[in-house]
């Protein structure tokens, strides 16, 4: 069984940083693909960042660009979310899911594994 657990999430004030990370457990950190995504009240769950494991191949959501980077340390078979330059808008649940295919997808039905989700709260 797989298991996802978030941490890292908190009030930051617009501007500053939070890095949010995902702990892996009952999976192997070589193959498939994790992603995060996010959820603001009344909102749909939307795509942020991906990571092929076997490549590195990384992608992002347009308005993430820049700002946020996901990355990996297998050692630890944790993912991590650097969010810099945040603002008001990122406010949202923050949750990381794997899946087993490492094709590149933006839906979360695609996903086969979710964490609990983590607030990320940015204030203006």
């Amino acid at each position: 069984q797989v298991q996802l657990v978030e941490s890292g999430g908190g009030l930051m004030q617009a501007g500053g940083s939070l890095r949010l990370s995902c702990a892996a457990s009952g999976r192997t950190f070589s193959s498939g693909a994790m992603g995060w995504f996010r959820q603001a009240p009344g909102k749909e769950r939307e795509f942020v960042a991906y990571m092929a494991l076997s490549s590195g191949s990384t992608y992002y959501a347009n308005s993430m660009k820049g700002r946020f980077t996901i990355s990996r340390d297998n050692a630890k078979n944790t993912v991590y979310l650097q969010m810099n330059s945040l603002k008001p808008e990122d406010t949202a649940v923050y949750y990381c899911a794997a899946r087993e295919g490492n094709t590149y997808s933006v839906y979360p039905r695609s996903y086969d594994y979710w964490g609990q989700g983590t607030q990320v709260t940015v204030s203006s």
